[in-house]
């Protein structure tokens, strides 16, 4: 009998609906009816009445809910004494988008090192959709990457940062105060990231209007990459703007003020629905405190 199925079972039992416990526990309703599926194929029991009125225990699900809260109590005591009597050992693998990569992967690993000397990390650098596949695979533990507006009922995603986006280019290619419109860059290269990804998208989208003219694109996915190219004059590029920063204050970059912004990127945390280990969501978890606290410093 598997905890994670008790514990919705708990869930729904204290808020009332399938829809409420979904929210909590971060799940489709879908993946919850499942849960409570499975759990009543198990115990051959119905443990809820739904009906016009709402959602309800059933007499069995009355009879079973005192020893599930007992055994969830118990999966906590010995999950939380393990944890303080013997370090985290292992191996986890870890799906970074290039983006994060380069502004936090030397912070995060640092901070995971100190708090679990004992883990091996093993991490992976690559574009977002190739780490929604890897992780839905069990290639990996725990992906750190661009959100995705599509969920996935196997998948639990939380938010983890955001950042604006700003148009830049050379000097020597563009005059920022020659550029204004979207219009204005159709003619020069438009360096990407890799086509299915978010960035990528959302350009195909921009030039759409200009579509008899519209400019020729390179993708690459590394991000060093990108940024080497746009800094030599090969295109222009829209960037989150923390990467693109100190290459503008050191003036081998301009900002163009394009007269329709950007949306801003945002990333998320995800791991697999059906990983019972809550390592993966602490890392997540310190993740989002560790570049929350640096950006509200900054």
């Amino acid at each position: 009998m598997r905890i994670r199925n008790l514990n919705t079972f708990v869930k729904i039992a204290r808020l009332g609906s399938f829809h409420a416990a979904a929210q909590h526990l971060h799940a489709t309703q879908p993946a919850i009816s499942a849960r409570i599926t499975a759990l009543e194929n198990e115990l051959g029991a119905q443990l809820f009445i739904r009906d016009k009125s709402g959602t309800r225990l059933s007499p069995r699900g009355v009879q079973l809910l005192p020893y599930a809260e007992k055994l969830i109590a118990i999966s906590q005591e010995m999950k939380q004494q393990i944890r303080e009597d013997a370090p985290e050992k292992g191996s986890l693998r870890i799906g970074i988008a290039d983006t994060l990569a380069h502004l936090w992967l030397s912070p995060l690993l640092r901070h995971w090192q100190a708090q679990y000397p004992l883990m091996s990390f093993e991490l992976i650098s690559d574009v977002s959709p190739t780490l929604v596949k890897q992780l839905t695979n069990c290639q990996l533990d725990l992906a750190l990457m661009v959100s995705d507006q599509n969920d996935i009922p196997e998948l639990v995603s939380e938010p983890l940062c955001s950042y604006p986006q700003c148009w830049v280019a050379a000097p020597g290619l563009i005059s920022d105060a020659s550029i204004r419109s979207v219009a204005d860059l159709v003619n020069y290269p438009v360096l990407s990231f890799p086509r299915e990804t978010r960035p990528w998208g959302y350009l195909q989208q921009l030039f759409q209007p200009f579509y008899e003219d519209a400019p020729v694109f390179h993708t690459c996915s590394s991000v060093a990459s990108l940024l080497t190219m746009v800094a030599q004059g090969i295109g222009v590029a829209l960037m989150p703007e923390p990467i693109v920063r100190q290459l503008l204050d050191d003036k081998q970059l301009v900002e163009l003020n394009i007269d329709q912004a950007a949306p801003a990127l945002s990333f998320n945390c995800s791991w697999r629905l059906d990983d019972d280990r809550i390592l993966p969501q602490l890392l997540a978890n310190s993740s989002r405190e560790i570049m929350t606290d640096t950006i509200q410093t900054a």
